[in-house]
């Protein structure tokens, strides 16, 4: 803390005093509110909605509603909020994040902010960074709503269209940033408004918001479709890598590469660079793969697809580590976030990586994919009327909250002081060492019963570990994203008497470890043990009045267990308490110092006692990757046999050195992510806004009359061309052809009209224009005919947008490259893009346009829902008609014969 601080108060501390005449408000009104009966208490409910709705803010309701939600909680759950948790409440109503250290009751806390907020009837959504925690959520802390009148939804990633729609109805709603993100995207897909599940974006909480705004934001949330199919190349690829020798590049390499190595000859044919996780072909293995497939120069713009596929299949080998990355289950590949240890169901790797993968573990290659909408969670969440979030580490984290999403961050105080003893680190030579040094605590701890919760980075070091455990004969649990439909009774269990449980970063956020055990989940197990079906268990744990005597009779049954176990874990507590509470042992550090301190954080809740060390060797990959050689010189200089361990200052601080460095990587990888989003955000949101106002069904007809117009009036000029003698020449036949396959004009449709003056042409080709879209609108009937426009525009709306996104997304693929050149990549890339903006716009309205000229009544043909297919036929046959074009003269809208893969007019032809 600096002099200004210890003098005036940290900023935190300012902002608590200007609350604190708020909070006294609501704890003032504990006795009173007290005194209400049920009746009494849930009819507030209605009385703040009413107050509400007749102009009293949600900020005059607070005192009320806080201390109303406070009394319901302790009927119900019996918990009541503490003051700390009050001062948390009205944080997070004001759109700020708090900082709660863990076991705080964060999830308790949320109640009172999400109540207040329901109250305006807009909806209020709660983020959780898994569906686990979602669902504990939505059943344990909605009971609290449900007793107030409020309903409560909860979005799990296998619900349909339905239930989603059903869940975001409701008053309050929990769910993940995943699924949110996800429905958002889904929901400017749509065709028809009623096909949408999301309401307007009003209040959100993010719970553990350091993980998903921050960890997560460097990974944009992508809906794919099916693009073409899978080639054998990705097999043949993986073959031609299979038979090269390979070598890891060091951290010396990394930072002196040029200076050391630039002219030595390579002896390997690829090199892995872990940290930058890239595999690079070296000139060797370039000559091998010209080889191997038959070609003479790898580098050929014909043979860029192969050299992706090459590439891919490198990364996929050298890079991508199994049951680190991703794990096989059922025959498919599926992602493991690297941030919470979870399996990423539904996700997969962009860019024919996931392919790669496939056939690197032998697996069926399924046909790649397209990108059909992407957003990043940064500019999801800052579409909220209001944000806020709760997390036990945000601190240090204050600024890039401040910079992107323009909340501050306030530390809130504990309400029992933290006596958890943290320890400093132990440091080994190499993994093994490690290993067995913390097999000889664990086993320690073990015999005097103290609990030990063990963190691992990945799931191959939980099982490596427990290998070790299994060996010493230490009996304990393993919790990975292999094991994950056992969390819940695996958490449940750790604090207990004697438990040993190794854990990735699953068990780092949201869990509640309770010492002694958890009585609520024992008394679940012992009723399912005895036959009670899964449904009735939850109805048991629900609140709501009912006349059904089987549920009455399971909810004594239920309250009973509770209580007889409630017992028997106070007494198990006690003991745990007496061998010093949970110990946390960390077998890494991890990249960020957050997820280190969240770790340790699930001991010591409440003024329990614990305990934190973490073990740390030479082979760890944060050290290895980012203080590899310095940290192993200085090593060397320390004297100390194998399974001792080395205390030296300056390890600590390289350690500390690894992880700030790791820490500003990923901000800067986040920051650019970003920046390249925050052009795609500026023109996704006109398409959105765009595509809603369509939604919402508001008449089109002036919107189509005018593309009509801006097209025709472009397009006269457009072949109002110089001649070779310098003076303006109209291009009667490339006119001709334009009208026949835009309008479906007969052949010689401008005949006698040739010497017309331009104003003259274009007036003729709108009059007739308009004479025969008013027979189409007579041929469909008028209302029919605006569904019909609105589903024309739509479809060709989402063609090109998706369009859009895959070439704004090659466009920055290569746009790095004009660093080179001096220029600023974001700027070239948000220019660039707004003329391929424009260009697709102009292409909507072209596509658009010629559609609706050439769309026939289906009940004429066949009989086919016209708002789910619009079929573009010649009135007269029903049959699609083909274009043909008089000779080779270049069209307005051909593609270019340069092979730009523009049309002739964006390109070659634009200054004709």
């Amino acid at each position: 803390m600096g002099l200004i601080d210890k003098i005036f108060g940290t900023y935190s501390d300012r902002e608590l005093k200007k609350i604190e005449p708020l909070v006294n408000k609501v704890m003032d009104l504990e006795d009173q509110t007290a005194k209400l009966s049920d009746d009494e208490l849930k009819a507030k409910t209605e009385e703040f909605k009413d107050r509400y709705k007749n102009g009293e803010s949600l900020d005059e309701l607070l005192p009320e509603a806080f201390a109303v939600v406070r009394e319901a909680a302790w009927r119900v759950l019996g918990m009541k909020p503490f003051r700390v948790q009050v001062i948390g409440g009205i944080i997070l109503h004001q759109g700020r994040i708090a900082e709660m250290k863990t076991g705080e009751g964060k999830t308790l806390v949320a109640t009172l902010p999400v109540y207040l907020n329901a109250l305006t009837g807009k909806g209020v959504h709660v983020v959780t960074v898994n569906d686990y925690l979602a669902k504990r959520d939505h059943d344990w802390m909605g009971k609290v709503y449900e007793f107030l009148g409020l309903s409560v939804g909860c979005i799990l990633h296998d619900l349909d269209g339905d239930q989603r729609r059903e869940a975001y109805g409701a008053d309050i709603t929990y769910g993940t940033n995943n699924e949110f993100g996800f429905d958002y995207l889904r929901d400017n897909m749509v065709i028809y408004k009623e096909e949408r599940v999301q309401r307007t974006l009003n209040f959100c909480i993010v719970d553990e918001v350091d993980s998903i705004l921050i960890d997560e934001a460097r990974t944009p949330l992508i809906i794919s479709g099916q693009g073409d199919e899978s080639t054998d190349l990705y097999v043949r690829a993986r073959d031609f890598v299979n038979s090269l020798t390979s070598r890891i590049k060091t951290e010396d390499e990394t930072n002196f590469e040029r200076f050391n190595r630039e002219f030595e000859e390579e002896t390997v044919d690829y090199v892995i660079n872990e940290k930058d996780k890239t595999s690079t072909l070296t000139d060797k293995g370039v000559a091998k793969a010209e080889k191997y497939f038959g070609i003479d120069n790898l580098s050929d713009l014909d043979n860029m697809e192969l050299s992706h596929h090459i590439n891919q299949a490198l990364k996929a080998k050298g890079n991508m580590k199994k049951d680190i990355d991703y794990v096989v289950n059922d025959g498919e590949i599926i992602i493991v976030d690297e941030f919470t240890g979870r399996l990423m169901y539904g996700r997969r790797y962009s860019e024919g990586l996931h392919q790669a993968i496939e056939a690197k573990e032998g697996l069926e290659v399924r046909a790649e994919s397209k990108t059909l909408a992407t957003i990043t969670f940064q500019n999801y969440f800052r579409m909220y009327k209001k944000l806020s979030g709760m997390t036990g580490t945000a601190m240090t984290e204050e600024g890039e909250f401040r910079d992107i999403y323009n909340i501050d961050v306030v530390e809130i105080p504990t309400n029992k002081q933290v006596i958890r003893k943290d320890y400093n680190d132990v440091i080994y030579r190499d993994e093994p060492a490690k290993f067995r040094a913390v097999t000889r605590e664990i086993d320690e701890l073990h015999k005097k019963g103290q609990p030990v919760l063990v963190g691992t980075i990945s799931i191959d070091k939980s099982e490596e570990l427990s290998k070790y455990l299994k060996r010493a004969g230490i009996e304990h649990k393993v919790l990975n994203a292999k094991k994950h439909a056992q969390e819940s009774e695996i958490v449940a269990q750790a604090g207990r008497f004697g438990a040993v449980t190794i854990a990735t970063n699953m068990a780092g956020r949201g869990t509640d470890i309770v010492l002694g055990g958890n009585p609520s989940f024992l008394a679940k197990k012992e009723l399912k043990k005895r036959g009670m079906e899964d449904e009735m268990i939850e109805f048991a744990d629900s609140y709501f009045k009912t006349d059904d005597e089987e549920i009455i009779k399971a909810r004594e049954d239920y309250q009973n267990l509770v209580e007889k176990f409630k017992k028997e874990t106070d007494e198990e507590a006690k003991k745990v308490s007496e061998v010093g509470g949970l110990h946390i042992i960390g077998t890494e550090r991890h990249e960020s110092r957050r997820i280190d301190n969240q770790l340790r954080g699930r001991s010591g809740r409440q003024g329990d006692p614990g305990s934190s060390r973490f073990y740390i060797s030479g082979d760890d990959d944060l050290i290895r990757l980012f203080a590899g050689d310095r940290f192993k010189n200085t090593m060397e200089k320390i004297d100390t046999p194998e399974d001792e361990p080395i205390e030296a200052g300056i390890l600590t601080r390289l350690i500390e050195s690894a992880q700030r460095k790791v820490e500003g990587n990923n901000f800067s990888i986040r920051k650019n992510v970003l920046q390249y989003d925050d052009v795609m955000n500026k023109q996704r949101e006109v398409i959105y806004g765009e595509r809603t106002r369509v939604l919402e069904g508001e008449n089109l007809k002036d919107d189509i009359v005018a593309m009509k117009e801006d097209i025709i009036s472009q397009t006269v000029d457009f072949y109002n061309k110089l001649d070779h003698n310098n003076t303006k020449h109209l291009d009667i036949e490339g006119l001709e052809n334009f009208v026949e396959d835009t309008f479906d004009f007969p052949e010689e449709f401008l005949k006698g009209h040739e010497n017309d003056s331009i104003e003259n042409i274009k007036e003729y080709i709108s009059e007739a224009s308009a004479e025969k879209y008013k027979e189409k609108e007579e041929e469909f009937g008028d209302e029919r005919f605006r569904e019909v426009e609105r589903v024309v525009l739509l479809k060709n709306v989402d063609s090109k947008w998706m369009d859009h996104i895959d070439a704004m997304d090659q466009l920055r693929k290569g746009i790095g490259l004009r660093a080179v050149g001096q220029v600023d990549p974001v700027r070239a890339y948000a220019e660039e893009g707004f003329d391929m903006f424009e260009q697709m716009n102009e292409s909507i309205k072209e596509d658009t346009v010629k559609m609706l000229y050439h769309v026939i009544n289906p009940e004429r043909v066949k009989r086919v829902r016209v708002a789910k297919e619009v079929e573009t036929v010649n009135p007269d046959d029903g049959k699609k008609k083909p274009f043909v074009r008089k000779n080779k003269k270049v069209g307005r809208n051909d593609p270019c014969p340069c092979g730009s893969g523009k049309k002739y007019k964006n390109c070659c032809g634009k200054n004709e």
